[in-house]
């Protein structure tokens, strides 16, 4: 056993040795895989012997895995004007950082914490630091973030900052550095929760054996700090987004599902009385918290920018009220300038009695005369940059000048411009980004990294995150790391020499509260929920029609007259839903067939409809299941490949069939998964009527008076009643019978009557706005709908009589949306919803 050893440790350092043979740092950037003297530093060691065990192959297959895993999570982002969202682009390797560095690193992050959030409320309070000549008024209100609003205001709760985030590099030196502070909307912890769920499923084995910190404990302590400042025993927590055109919409996403919070857009709250309130199917609900992600200047168009769509009217006076406690507070962005940081060394020493544990870059703001002229005299030494802007004024796009790279023009210009408006300028010690091992190509490269930090108010101080948003880049001169087309990801593993306790959100109080309740299901959640149910069932009913069609047309040479106008009247059933378009050569069925079950033009087709699906999704994702999102992102993806090569007759069938199964698939789980609550009855609703105004087209298409067994016999198909109609009846398709248990039959789930009796129990189950016992319209029409159909008979039946069964659904439709999907402040019915493909 002992020779074995040896053999095995050896042939772990060839491996290691062979993965960094060609690892070269560039010159004069610190790097985390080797140290200043270019040896391997001990937990990297430690971390690519277990890696290279795997071998060549095996790590392929589980970076193959991670890849999928986040397409099957719908880990996504948007690079800012782009309308279509990228998938995420993690990184197959941690940034490794050990405890004794971590230790630092928290600390530091943790007091600089403390001191933002203590200027904000001189800032916004007393002002003392400005009346005492430590810091110029120019450095805060020369901020477009400064929110003179604001000023005088008291923050529910007491903290101006509630969650924090810090941007480090290594400089020079080695040493840890503040890149740029976080305060106003930070971004990324949702993306580094999500790393983690897929790189610790990756690599499990080796995640166990470094003892990777978990971050489960950091979010639960936040989500019960900002439980607590609320004062209520059960409070409304939302997380406020920008909407599903934010680049980061995904990872709002995640962190209100992981969280618990309600995901609410500006029109889903409405201020009221000077309290917030979120819009819900019940009526108008307190909102007692809200963390936002709406920059300050469009959370309120009453008191900042009119024109945004995306805030609350009242959120401000709201706020002054003590009525909803904000995280964080409008205003706090004014700590991002890095106007500041030149000052913060000193105001540390004033403030919290103590020197800065984690220093910023060196940084002179050119508002000060004597700063400015070191600045001009020694342009070549610095990088200018905005002191209240991402961008250099008067200089476009561009968003810093090194002044050792600008030509004699560009030199002259921008000194003139900080002569005309120094306060807009800032210097900052150039620095070349740190490196970090990123896998390529299968050998290790290093990549200039930027590591984000984030922390969290609690009862118990500043807690740090045990990891961090690593974003990489492909450009080894790289300055800056933003996700753009040219950056990555990676998962932040700080390292302990202990076992880690498994941990999750669970509460730790052993007796909580047991609810059962529907809860308030936000209107514009509901609304989408509804129509997620329509458009699959719409989706389903037109690729039923598509089989069926495929299906005759393949027997077309044993079919007679009648049983070419089946085929006739499925096509033209394609042509009228859009589906198909209509000049169609010689009205090629296969074509029409084909058109409606994967044509992308085509607005009704199978693929548009799932697409139109997958969009209402991605608004509700916080709702649905992995396994739903997965399932709709399937067929869609199916549709979207077939529809792009040619395909024979009896793929296409194949094609549909698989389509429809995982649909079916799709409602078998939200059957079976989807807890009975509020959103599960508006996905149902949707699905209800869809069907049954589907059924009511079906029927007036294939049994109208010139009705013919053919036609007849496709109805049944369409319905998947063929088995039980030929149970019940010996002869042939009738039409009486047919209609009867396509349109009055309870015990069929694709009749009619079927749908009016779920739809009517949904809506008896519902909350009321008013408890006077009196019906509200909604659930009236069912009602009526209900009892016509249940009294009706099938022999009196033609297609006037469906027709207006179907206007009947339809206007059922219209009256649920304007009850449920929209309120005013008095909880009314207000605004219409955007438009939806009727």
């Amino acid at each position: 056993m002992s020779a074995e050893r040896p053999i095995e440790a050896n042939e772990a350092a060839r491996r290691v040795a062979a993965c960094v043979a060609d690892y070269a740092p560039a010159h004069g950037a610190p790097d985390e895989l080797l140290d200043r003297d270019g040896r391997l530093r001990a937990h990297w060691r430690q971390f690519l012997e277990s890696l290279t065990s795997f071998g060549a192959d095996g790590l392929e297959q589980r970076f193959a895995a991670a890849a999928r895993r986040i397409d099957d999570m719908g880990v996504s982002y948007r690079v800012h004007g782009e309308a279509k969202e990228r998938s995420w682009p993690l990184g197959r390797l941690p940034l490794l950082i050990p405890e004794s560095e971590w230790r630092d690193i928290a600390a530091g992050v943790a007091q600089r914490a403390e001191l933002l959030d203590r200027l904000l409320h001189d800032f916004y309070g007393e002002a003392r630091l400005v009346a005492e000549g430590a810091l110029p008024a120019a450095a805060i209100a020369g901020s477009p973030d400064f929110i003179r609003a604001m000023c005088g205001v008291a923050p529910p709760g007491g903290r101006w900052l509630r969650f924090y985030a810090a941007d480090l590099g290594r400089g020079p030196d080695g040493e840890w550095r503040v890149l740029g502070d976080r305060a106003q909307a930070p971004s990324g912890a949702g993306y580094a929760l999500e790393n983690r769920l897929v790189l610790s499923r990756a690599l499990p084995s080796l995640y166990r054996e470094m003892n990777v910190e978990r971050l489960a404990p950091f979010f639960r302590d936040f989500r019960a700090s900002i439980s607590h400042v609320a004062q209520r025993i059960d409070p409304r927590i939302c997380l406020l987004t920008p909407g599903p055109w934010s680049d980061t919409y995904s990872e709002q996403v995640h962190l209100a599902r992981y969280l618990g919070f309600t995901l609410v857009e500006g029109e889903d709250l409405v201020a009221r009385h000077g309290k917030l309130h979120v819009r819900t199917i019940a009526g108008l609900k307190r909102a007692d918290v809200i963390w936002r992600r709406v920059d300050a200047d469009w959370c309120d168009p009453l008191e900042q920018n009119a024109a945004s769509q995306i805030g609350v009217a009242g959120m401000f006076e709201a706020i002054r009220r003590g009525a909803v406690v904000v995280a964080n507070m409008p205003g706090a962005g004014v700590i991002e300038s890095r106007a500041l940081m030149g000052f913060l060394p000193e105001l540390s020493k004033r403030v919290l009695g103590e020197s800065l544990k984690l220093s910023n870059l060196a940084t002179k703001w050119c508002g000060r005369e004597s700063e400015r002229k070191q600045v001009i005299e020694a342009l070549g030494d610095y990088a200018i940059s905005g002191a209240f802007s991402d961008r250099l004024p008067g200089f476009g796009e561009r968003r810093e000048a090194l002044g050792r790279t600008l030509t004699g023009e560009e030199r002259a210009r921008l000194i003139a411009a900080i002569h005309q408006r120094g306060v807009d300028y800032v210097a900052q010690e150039p620095i070349k980004l740190s490196t970090t091992p990123a896998w390529s190509d299968s050998r290790l490269t290093p990549r200039p990294f930027v590591l984000r930090i984030f922390a969290a108010a609690t009862a118990d101080g500043w807690k740090v995150m045990p990891g961090g948003f690593c974003r990489i880049s492909t450009r080894l001169d790289a300055r800056a790391v933003s996700m753009d087309a040219s950056a990555q990801s990676s998962d932040v593993w700080v390292l302990t020499s202990r076992p880690i306790e498994w941990s999750t959100l669970l509460p730790s109080d052993d007796n909580p509260p047991i609810v059962r309740a529907l809860g308030s299901l936000p209107s514009r959640a509901a609304d989408n929920l509804f129509w997620i149910g329509r458009y699959l069932e719409r989706a389903e009913a037109t690729l039923r029609v598509v089989r069926s069609l495929e299906a005759r047309l393949g027997e077309l040479q044993h079919i007679d007259l009648e049983g070419r106008q089946s085929i006739e009247r499925l096509a033209r059933l394609l042509i009228a839903w859009g589906a198909a378009p209509e000049d169609t050569p010689d009205m090629n069925a296969m074509q029409i067939a084909w058109a409606a079950a994967a044509g992308a033009e085509n607005y009704g087709s199978a693929l548009s409809v799932v697409r139109y699906a997958r969009r209402a999704a991605s608004i509700v994702r916080e709702r649905l299941s992995q396994d739903v999102w997965q399932l709709i992102g399937r067929i869609e993806t199916r549709l979207t490949r077939a529809g792009a090569r040619a395909i024979t007759e009896p793929e296409a069938l194949e094609l549909t069939e698989r389509s429809l199964h995982t649909l079916a698939a799709l409602s078998g789980l939200i059957d079976e998964n989807f807890n009975r609550v509020a959103g599960w009855s508006f996905i149902d609703l949707g699905r209800r009527i869809e069907r049954a105004i589907g059924t009511c087209r079906f029927a007036r298409q294939l049994a109208g008076d010139d009705a013919t067994v053919e036609t007849l016999d496709a109805l049944l198909d369409l319905l998947d009643s063929q088995i039980t109609y030929r149970s019940r009846y010996i002869a042939g398709a009738a039409l009486a019978p047919v209609l009867d248990m396509a349109v009055l039959d309870p015990f069929n789930p694709r009749s009619v009557l079927f749908q009016a009796m779920r739809i009517d129990e949904h809506l008896a189950a519902l909350p009321v706005l008013r408890n006077d016992g009196v019906m509200e319209p909604p659930r009236r029409l069912s009602v009526k709908l209900r009892a016509e159909l249940e009294s009706a008979d099938a022999r009196h039946l033609d297609a006037a009589v469906i027709l207006a069964f179907e206007q009947r659904l339809m206007l059922l439709a219209d009256k649920i949306a304007e009850r449920y999907f929209t309120h005013g402040a008095d909880g009314g019915a207000a605004n219409s919803q955007p438009s939806r493909i009727a």
